[in-house]
């Protein structure tokens, strides 16, 4: 299973980016996906997860972060409104398929105060 993730970059505090992820390979079903993040020495954290219609976001996304997929495409979008300058950091995408985990490469975000 490949990832490739893609919608980072750099934005002023308030603004909006929208990152995806598309898995590609053996994939029969994709249960879980997400999206963590990694900001600089700091552990990697969950930001938000969607399995089937439910999902679940860290408190410091909640109304500002969106995470959705596209079942037909295998790909997963993250939504990212009002940021802030502590949501810099690199986003990494996830994906459960038959009990195995796999990362997308990491899309930087950078958000300027």
């Amino acid at each position: 299973v490949q990832l490739q993730a893609c919608g980072g970059g750099l934005v002023q505090a308030g603004g909006s980016l929208r990152l995806s992820c598309a898995a590609s390979g053996s994939i029969f079903s994709i249960t879980v996906m997400g999206w963590y993040r990694q900001a600089p020495g700091k552990q990697r954290e969950l930001v938000a997860t969607i399995i089937t219609g439910s999902t679940v976001y860290a408190d410091s996304v909640k109304g500002r972060f969106t995470i959705s997929r596209d079942n037909a495409k295998n790909t997963v979008y993250l939504q990212m409104n009002s940021l802030k300058p502590e949501d810099t950091a690199v986003y990494y995408c996830n994906v459960l398929v038959a009990g195995r985990g796999y990362w997308g490469q990491g899309t930087l975000v950078t958000v300027s105060s």
